[in-house]
């Protein structure tokens, strides 16, 4: 039986949870590594028709000009994420995948992401339609060498900052209209890349807290193109913790006064985050989701920190100050410790086995069940982990009948 091919084209390639993406594929695929945190490998996924390690093709962007052996072993020594033997045992495929990526668009990236690199700087775009048409050619490109069945654009890139939409965000209309007079101020680079996939029928995942596809227009657009499209921002570490421990609270009626979590992490995405301004993005989603659940907002409080010598491993303190029976106060303290691209790549390959599932399926426009992925999951005002879960579970029982 001939497998299909999926492709996986990474925004942001190069970085720790694209290299750990094309590493781990890679590990899986050779029988070097277990599936260990994948959630698509737990029992409720069997009898369907996902796609194994072996059939995805990795390519993608970036403005680095590096590859994923150079930025693996560079992990490796400030992490101590992977080991020498996993890289060498999958230095060759590495190098394939290295060829497959180009470079990328830094319009509408903001100073603190234009600062991380240069690739492509030569010819750099200079409107939004030129930089979509660049992206559009490369995806078309890989698409037809590598004769790909499904194309999935994943961006695991850095955070960008805020952006505001206005009236010429709304409709497709207006913003193609827009695309080829307006420069850097009419889409973020997120948003070009998120452009470029739906406009070509490819599907769009956003692991970032980035605007991405979320624009009135871009719904639009992928309702007329038929592109599946979901997002944003990964729920790894700490907001995970939230989005769990917030329904205990909630369901035994205990009142949370204030929430404060501290985090320090030291990799790229922490360089970018040490920017207020791009900062602001991800504090925002990791903040939002404890009113939510409990249906209240108590006093919050979300810091995060560069730390250069953390590298990858990321630490959260976060402390729960709570009122119970008579008014009587109590804490919950917790810390998390985890690497942070070991915790995020195997949700994003999680993501991508799920959208050629919803692909195979005839699917359309915003996948909502994929909500319990998210910290900001859009389409879905319901952040806590459980409820989220079951949608996933129920859109699984359909997706077997």
């Amino acid at each position: 039986m001939t497998r299909r091919r999926v492709g996986l084209w990474l925004i942001g390639a190069f970085g720790g949870v694209g290299t750990t993406i094309t590493l781990g594929l890679t590990a899986m695929a050779k029988g070097l590594s277990g599936r260990t945190g994948l959630v698509t490998d737990l029992p409720m996924f069997e009898g369907l028709t996902l796609p194994e390690p072996g059939d995805f093709v990795i390519g993608g962007h970036d403005i680095r000009q590096t590859s994923f052996v150079e930025s693996a072993e560079e992990f490796r020594r400030n992490s101590g994420a992977f080991s020498g033997e996993l890289i060498a045992a999958c230095r060759d495929e590495l190098k394939a995948a290295s060829d497959r990526v180009r470079p990328g668009t830094k319009l509408g990236s903001g100073a603190s992401i234009s600062r991380m690199g240069d690739w492509g700087d030569a010819q750099p775009a200079r409107t939004a339609k030129e930089a979509v048409d660049r992206i559009g050619a490369d995806l078309a490109a890989f698409v037809a060498a590598e004769k790909i069945d499904h194309l999935i654009v994943l961006s695991v890139a850095s955070t960008e900052a805020p952006f505001l939409l206005g009236d010429v965000h709304q409709t497709w209309d207006g913003l193609n209209a827009a695309l080829g007079s307006i420069g850097p101020d009419l889409l973020p680079s997120s948003s070009l890349y998120a452009l470029a996939a739906i406009q070509a029928g490819h599907t769009y995942l956003n692991f970032t807290p980035s605007l991405g596809a979320s624009i009135p227009a871009l719904y639009e657009l992928a309702e007329k193109t038929g592109s599946l499209h979901g997002g944003k921002d990964g729920k790894t570490g700490e907001t995970l913790m939230k989005t769990v421990l917030a329904p205990m609270f909630a369901a035994r009626n205990l009142e949370v006064m204030s929430w404060v979590g501290h985090n320090i992490f030291g990799n790229r995405d922490g360089v970018i985050l040490d920017d207020p301004v791009n900062k602001s993005s991800k504090v925002d989603t990791k903040d939002r989701v404890v009113t939510q659940i409990l249906g209240y907002k108590p006093k919050t409080l979300v810091t995060i920190e560069y730390i250069p010598d953390m590298g990858d491993w990321k630490t959260a303190w976060d402390h729960i100050h709570f009122r119970g029976f008579l008014d009587t106060k109590m804490t919950l303290q917790f810390t998390w410790q985890g690497c942070d691209s070991l915790l995020a790549a195997p949700l994003a390959i999680d993501l991508a086995r799920l959208a050629d599932l919803e692909r195979g399926r005839g699917g359309k426009g915003l996948m909502t069940h994929l909500a319990a992925f998210f910290k900001g999951p859009e389409g879905v005002g319901e952040n806590d982990f459980f409820k989220q879960t079951r949608m996933l579970e129920e859109y699984v029982a359909k997706a077997k009948q």
